[in-house]
C-alpha cells in the first residue's frame, strides 16, 4: 500500500521488520519516542499526526507502529506485554537511541510505563495520556474498543465514544479508520489481543503499585475528564504513585486529548519536556 501518509520509514527492530515515523534532529533536548494507544486500525501516524510537527522542531521524533498493529510486520506468536516492551526497546536499538523521553498513549501508556520500570536508564521523561497501566473494572467504552467487529456504523459508533463533542467530518474519518482496519492481516491480529472475557487483558497491561511507585523519571500525566474509555481515577492513582509526576485534566475532552485538545497538549508536553 503507497500512497498513505501512515507509512513512514522502515527498520528492522529485533527481527520484526517495523513501519517507522522518524523526523526532527536532536539539538541536545533528547529524542522523543511516542508510543500510540491500541483503538482498531490504529497507527502511529493516526494517533500522533498532530504531535509529532509539533515536536519535531525541538526533538529527534521516533513514532513506531507497535507490533501487531498498522504497517508493522505480523510475524510474532503471541501478544503480550513482554513482547510490546521488547519491541520498543528492539526500535531504539536499531534506532542507535540510548535513552528517549517516552510518551504513551492508553494502552500505549502501559508500555511506556512497562519502559520506565523494566529499562529506567533507557527512559528521561515519561508522559501519559489517558494510561491503561493500573488495574480497574473495565469500562463499556474499552470493551467496545477492544471488541470492535468492523463496520463503518461501529468504527463510527467507537468514534463518538473516544471523543467528548465528535468533530465534523465523523463519517469520513470512519470511514477511513474502517478501510485501514480491514487491511489483510489486521482485523486477524486485533482479534487475537484482546478476546472476552477483556478483564483480563486491563488486568494483563496492569502494574504493580509499587513497581509504578519506584518509577524515578520526571512524569506529566494527560487525562479528559469525560473519557470513557479509561476511567480519570486510573490517572489520578498514577499521579498519587509516581513521586515526581504532574497531572494535567481537561475539561471537555473525552479520550483523544491530543487531538481534541492538540494545541494545549502540544504545548504543554514540549515544555515539559524541554525542562531537563
Amino acid at each position: 500500500m503507497t500512497g498513505t501518509p501512515e507509512i513512514g520509514g522502515m527498520v528492522v527492530a529485533g527481527g520484526i521488520p517495523t513501519n517507522i515515523h522518524d523526523s526532527g534532529h536532536d539539538p541536545g533536548n533528547g529524542v522523543v519516542l511516542l508510543i500510540h494507544g491500541s483503538g482498531p486500525g490504529v497507527s502511529a501516524w493516526a494517533n500522533w499526526r498532530l504531535t509529532i510537527p509539533a515536536l519535531s522542531p525541538h526533538f529527534r521524533v521516533i513514532a513506531p507502529d507497535v507490533v501487531g498493529f498498522g504497517f508493522t510486520e505480523r510475524v510474532v506468536d503471541s501478544y503480550d506485554l513482554d513482547t510490546w516492551t521488547a519491541h520498543a526497546v528492539a526500535v531504539l536499538d536499531a534506532l542507535g537511541v540510548d535513552r528517549a523521553h517516552v510518551v504513551g498513549n492508553s494502552f500505549g501508556g502501559s508500555l511506556a510505563l512497562s519502559l520506565a520500570i523494566r529499562h529506567p536508564d533507557r527512559v528521561r521523561r515519561l508522559g501519559l495520556m489517558g494510561a491503561v497501566g493500573l488495574d480497574f473494572p473495565i469500562t463499556p467504552g474499552l470493551d467496545a474498543v477492544w471488541g470492535y467487529e468492523p463496520s463503518v456504523a461501529a468504527m463510527a459508533d467507537l468514534l463518538r465514544i473516544f471523543t467528548a463533542t465528535p468533530a465534523p467530518g465523523l463519517d469520513d474519518l470512519a470511514q477511513l479508520r474502517y478501510e485501514a482496519s480491514i487491511r489483510p492481516g489486521v482485523q486477524e491480529a486485533y482479534a487475537r489481543m484482546f478476546p472476552a472475557p477483556r478483564q483480563r487483558w486491563v488486568s494483563a497491561l496492569a502494574h504493580a503499585e509499587t513497581d509504578v511507585a519506584a518509577i524515578t523519571a520526571p512524569t506529566m500525566i494527560f487525562h479528559g475528564r469525560e473519557d470513557q474509555v479509561i476511567p480519570l481515577a486510573t490517572s489520578l492513582r498514577l499521579f498519587e504513585l509516581i513521586p515526581d509526576a504532574q497531572l494535567h485534566l481537561f475539561g471537555g475532552c473525552g479520550h483523544w486529548t491530543q487531538i481534541e485538545h492538540a494545541e494545549a497538549f502540544n504545548r504543554l508536553l514540549r515544555d515539559f519536556l524541554l525542562g531537563d
